[in-house]
């Protein structure tokens, strides 16, 4: 391997690292502020602009298993921050609504990461946007990282693989 290829590859390290870091200080930051993962914030911003929200539209909406929806709106429902409520329509189901005390907490945590990449990245020309993403797409590919339950929330901590159907 060439001197250039080690240095683009250490580089390249580093890139990941710089990120892994910025999600897991993100999340510190989060947990201090308003007691909420980052995943967590997420499902209270969808059922806030929603107003009300199945646990299937949930999980559709983030990219992950409805184990996963369930697991965290269990932790939402215990801090007192969304109600699970009969849906008017059809008794069979279940919506998810967020409380004063969600409204509250959403008002007072700090910029989402994913927030501000997005800001970011919707300034970027269509073909770096496309570029951006292939090249994600390929270094998860080269993790082995396809099989992972990921939604677009920028987070560290549990990941699960999702079953194969």
């Amino acid at each position: 391997m060439t001197t250039d290829a080690n240095a683009r590859m250490d580089d390249s390290l580093i890139a990941l690292r710089r990120i892994l870091r910025a999600t897991e200080l993100y999340a510190r930051d989060l947990a201090g502020a308003v007691g909420l993962t980052p995943a967590q914030l997420r499902v209270l911003q969808i059922v806030d602009d929603r107003d009300s929200v199945t646990p299937k539209a949930l999980a559709t909406q983030m990219g992950v298993s409805q184990a996963t929806v369930s697991a965290l709106v269990d932790k939402l429902v215990a801090q007192g921050l969304v109600e699970r409520v009969p849906s008017k329509q059809d008794r069979r189901q279940t919506n998810v609504t967020v409380t004063t005390d969600g409204h509250t907490r959403l008002e007072n945590a700090p910029d989402a990461l994913q927030q501000r990449y997005v800001r970011k990245f919707l300034e970027m020309a269509d073909w770096e946007q496309a570029q951006l993403v292939a090249t994600l797409e390929r270094v998860a590919d080269m993790l082995d990282a396809k099989s992972l339950d990921a939604s677009p929330v920028l987070t560290t901590g549990e990941i699960r693989a999702s079953k194969k159907p």
